[in-house]
């Protein structure tokens, strides 16, 4: 091929490729007019959070259009000469993504979180967020895979400590700078040995190169094999990261802690989705697309993330009964979330092996593995509305008593009634009492690890704990309600009288919870499109 000719298909390449690089672009382009509307001062004349929810629903609409015509992005396709990979799957975390930041902006409009004069900066690292998240996702190459977990990362160390002037928030950045830096550090020693090892960064291509690996001869003894498995292990502490989960969670309470309840509640649900969707992407890949011949490193790592995603939960449920505050509290349920969800991850690993020992058929395996990451994706969808509902309130009642400590809520009830039903909404769907959503997002998760311990036993032993962990979650949110419901409102404390507007809002987020538990063609209709998303990654 002549120069010409390979500039001649590079274009053709990228201009293919930004047919399916809308919503990207247009965060993009927004952020590009939130500096411009601060380096010309025009942000005295529009408020930022105009510009920053217009061109996120331009994002939102490009994506909502491409989410209804999903039919037609069966095939999946390779963008900027194979860096990423645009299918159902990327479709549907942009779906989320977006939807998210607009719930998000809209918060921080009804909260007053960042001011007007800040808000092109507050704007501008969060839709930067955003974007790297959207590179996680789509991610097919590992130096997009570092590059997107990089971007989402860096704004979010600046907006953790964005309320200048509290060393309380300056003290959480800076450490949650100290230990993103190192676990980029690490991340990125791990993808350097995996491509140099390998010759190839791109997905597929270590995929198939991996094959070769784990078919032939060569076990543990070969020092190529155990520097593999270390350039693995060392990816997953990057990921782990940004999960929050043990031992990489240290970071998370005390982020948490000092950031904005809107911040919090940014990260607590964003990042989260995203580090999944690479997670399982790398897992897919990692692993090959050859269940029999990977049967065994997908067993042995299957229950090494059931027993992380077992130690995570409980730890964040036991960690969260010391809480006095509500931040910190979230911040500890958010780990023990991040430790349910990884266990639909460890039991997807699991099953894909049970077709190898006969346990399933190779259909049954496949089908109970997008089961399983079908649970996770509505999981993840329900966790938005619940978690994010829970975080606004905390928000919305800091603003009205200048408190983020439980026993502060005491009575609240009297002064905030709506308010209050709109927390126990989100406090028994994150616990997963039935109607509410959480109770079918656990549902789907849990079946998957029962359908895994078929497979081997140790599954069975991580749904025990993890349905273990459900009831002694009960109690610290129950603790929550009962300052709200029970405790008498003390004299002289601050009323929380809160505006209708915000209780709209917290009324959206709650009742989307109850529709997604007790709306059964609703929960259908999204599990169905869940496990249709999954089913796109599980293709041999």
């Amino acid at each position: 091929m002549s120069f010409s000719e390979l500039i001649q298909s590079l274009l053709d390449d990228t201009t293919r490729s930004l047919a399916h690089f809308g919503p990207e672009l247009w965060l993009c382009g927004t952020i590009l007019a939130l500096l411009l509307m601060r380096l010309f001062g025009w942000d005295r004349l529009v408020p930022p959070y105009i510009v920053a929810t217009a061109g996120t629903l331009v994002g939102f609409g490009i994506t909502y259009f491409d989410f209804l015509n999903l039919e037609a992005a069966g095939e999946a396709e390779h963008l900027f000469t194979g860096l990423l990979v645009y299918d159902r799957f990327t479709i549907f975390f942009r779906l989320f993504l977006t939807l998210f930041l607009v719930f998000v902006i809209a918060l921080t409009v009804l909260t007053g979180i960042p001011d007007r004069e800040d808000g092109p900066d507050f704007y501008t690292l969060l839709l930067g967020s955003v974007v790297g998240m959207m590179l996680m996702v789509s991610a097919n190459h590992l130096l997009i895979l570092f590059l997107g977990v990089e971007m989402a990362s860096v704004p979010s160390y600046a907006m953790v400590g964005f309320l200048k002037g509290r060393r309380l928030s300056s003290e959480a950045a800076l450490k949650f700078v100290v230990y993103g830096a190192g676990a980029a550090g690490v991340m990125l020693y791990g993808v350097s040995l995996l491509s140099g090892l390998l010759g190839t960064a791109n997905l597929p291509e270590m995929a198939a190169r991996l094959n070769l690996v784990v078919t032939g001869e060569a076990g543990m003894a070969d020092a190529t094999v155990r520097t593999i498995v270390l350039s693995l292990m060392l990816v997953f502490v990057g990921l782990a990261f940004k999960l929050s989960l043990v031992p990489f969670h240290f970071w998370c309470p005390d982020a948490f802690h000092g950031a904005s309840a809107e911040v919090a509640g940014f990260l607590s649900v964003a990042s989260k989705a995203a580090a999944f969707a690479l997670l399982v992407r790398l897992a897919i890949a990692f692993l090959g697309q050859d269940p029999v011949a990977w049967a065994g490193v997908n067993l042995s790592l299957g229950i090494a993330v059931g027993v992380v995603a077992a130690v995570t939960a409980t730890f964040g449920n036991l960690a969260a009964y010391a809480q006095s505050n509500m931040k910190r509290l979230l911040a500890y349920s958010t780990i023990a979330h991040a430790g349910y969800m990884l266990m639909a991850v460890a039991a997807m690993m699991i099953i894909r092996h049970g077709g190898a020992m006969a346990v399933f058929s190779e259909a049954e395996a496949r089908s109970e593995a997008q089961r399983a990451i079908g649970g996770l994706l509505f999981y993840l969808w329900v966790y938005l509305f619940m978690n994010l509902g829970a975080f606004a309130i905390v928000a919305m009642i800091r603003n009205r008593i200048f408190s983020e400590e439980i026993d502060d809520y005491a009575g609240l009830v009297n002064q905030c009634p709506w308010l209050c039903v709109c927390m126990l909404l989100c406090l028994f769907s994150l616990v997963g009492m039935p109607p509410l959503g959480g109770f079918f997002g656990k549902w789907y998760i849990f079946a998957s690890l029962f359908q895994a311990g078929k497979v081997h036993w140790s599954m069975w032993a991580v749904l025990g704990i993890a349905g273990l962990n459900t009831v002694f979650s009960l109690f610290y949110y129950v603790r929550v309600l009962k300052a709200m419901f029970i405790a008498p409102r003390p004299e002289g404390a601050r009323r929380a009288d809160i505006p209708w507007i915000e209780g709209a809002y917290a009324g959206i987020l709650s009742l989307s919870v109850l529709a997604l538990g007790c709306a059964p063609l609703l929960v259908n209709s999204v599990s169905r499109k869940a496990r249709e998303v999954a089913g796109v990654l599980l293709i041999p």
